[in-house]
């Protein structure tokens, strides 16, 4: 089992696996199946043995040296992530997408799925997991607030800021028609889609422009009136969610009081832009007021790198404009600080980078999230008569946990039959 308390790398007890000796075979089999079983690791973990693993491989016990190897292009629910679509021009393992409520909630608790589930199908088939947020109010985007609130009287204000002209409307998130809708609606969702391997992580959205819950700059500070959802109403969101999804892991916009102590992940959208600490209002000054700077040792932190510095920030960051006062334009910095498993970057592909700037966000995609790397490994005997057992050991590298409970899966032989009996191991980097 992958013991994820993670302190400066995770501590990993030994996995263990069942070979069957085949009764002529002998030593070259274990031999031929440890070098299988490694390969197949190696897919995901890879590493350089000191010595063939097919010479060193014997039933004495004896352990057998991993060098590193060089990191793998890319590992499942980590990394920079495109708007859904396909791409080419750098690795990526999950793909974004936003889904106004109105496209699922067409009545009082009533729900139509498909175009939702198209949207996953899609995702799935061309070999990747979904990360996405429902919203009700998007700047120029039409209203995702259901038809049947608003022809009930809901209370909306119009609005023409962040280029809205007026397209969007923001719903008064204290009525109690709009309240009832959401819980009805955060219930089936979860009751349809928690544990569902076709996502990666959910953003709950929902409140305020984007689902970012805030209404900048009708917040009662930059104008009179604050429009966004009270305490009250956001954390009942945050309890409905917390209730309906308790496998997929779920995220917020903003730590703070209210959901610190919560099973709900962050996502910083002003990624290396407003993330390291100093204004009082960054993302790192918010967990430290919130007393979750150690959130991420078991809920996972993602984002969108800020989209105005996406095409320069990789050429240096003395390249990219300072486009607010505080601003940080230091990825690696803000990498190591929010030990973020995923970014939203579209620029990585589409338009897409080039010569050594290509090579710096590759780089710099990699950094992001857990890096499993196997150390050695050892045979020795089974209690049982022709059976062995492998044992590997394996280290995260890398700056946050695998959040996930997967289970390792059985590897085929390419000659005959299946090589490993096991059990589950938690945090598995098989899946």
């Amino acid at each position: 089992m992958l013991v994820t308390d993670f302190q400066g790398e995770l501590q990993l007890d030994t996995l263990r696996y069942r070979l069957r000796r085949k009764k002529q075979g002998g030593q070259p089999f274990i031999a031929a199946v440890v070098s299988c079983f490694l390969a197949a690791v190696l897919l995901i973990v890879p590493s350089t043995s000191t010595v063939p693993a097919a010479e060193a491989a014997n039933s004495s016990g004896e352990w057998v040296s991993l060098a590193a190897g060089p990191a793998p292009a890319s590992n499942p629910l980590e990394g920079f992530v495109p708007y859904a679509g396909s791409y080419e021009r750098v690795p990526y393992s999950m793909e974004w997408f936003y889904v106004p409520v109105n496209s699922v909630v067409v009545g009082a608790r009533t729900y139509n799925w498909s175009s939702f589930e198209s949207q996953l199908n899609a995702i799935a088939a061309r070999g990747h997991q979904a990360v996405f947020r429902f919203y009700l109010d998007y700047p120029g985007k039409a209203s995702g607030v259901p038809e049947y609130l608003l022809k009930s009287g809901l209370t909306t204000r119009a609005y023409t800021d962040h280029d809205n002209r007026g397209v969007s409307v923001s719903p008064n998130y204290e009525d109690p028609r709009l309240l009832e809708a959401l819980d009805g609606f955060i219930a089936a969702f979860g009751s349809r889609y928690d544990g569902d391997p076709r996502i990666g992580f959910i953003q709950m959205g929902l409140l305020g422009f984007w689902g970012e819950w805030h209404t900048y700059p009708h917040d009662g500070s930059a104008t009179p009136e604050n429009w966004l959802a009270s305490p009250a109403t956001q954390q009942r969101v945050l309890q409905a969610y917390t209730k309906a999804f308790t496998r997929t892991k779920l995220q917020v916009r903003y730590p703070d009081a209210a959901n610190s102590t919560l099973s709900v992940g962050y996502h910083d959208d002003s990624f290396a832009v407003g993330t390291l600490p100093g204004t009082g209002w960054h993302f790192m000054d918010k967990l430290t007021q919130a007393g979750a700077t150690e959130k991420w040792l078991t809920q996972p932190v993602g984002g969108e790198l800020r989209p105005e510095i996406q095409h320069c920030i990789f050429d240096g960051p003395m390249r990219c404009p300072v486009i607010e006062n505080g601003a940080d334009n230091d990825f690696a910095a803000s990498a190591k600080a929010t030990h973020a498993s995923w970014l939203l970057n579209q620029h990585a592909f589409n338009p897409g980078y080039s010569g050594q700037a290509l090579t710096n966000a590759t780089t710099a995609s990699r950094s992001l999230g857990y890096r499993f790397q196997a150390t050695a490994f050892a045979v020795t005997r089974g209690a049982v008569k022709g059976q062995s057992d492998l044992s590997v050991t394996v280290r995260n590298t890398g700056t946050a946990p695998f959040y996930y409970d997967w289970p390792v899966r059985s590897l085929q032989s390419i000659t005959r039959g299946r090589l490993f009996e096991h059990g589950r191991h938690r945090g598995s980097f098989l899946g």
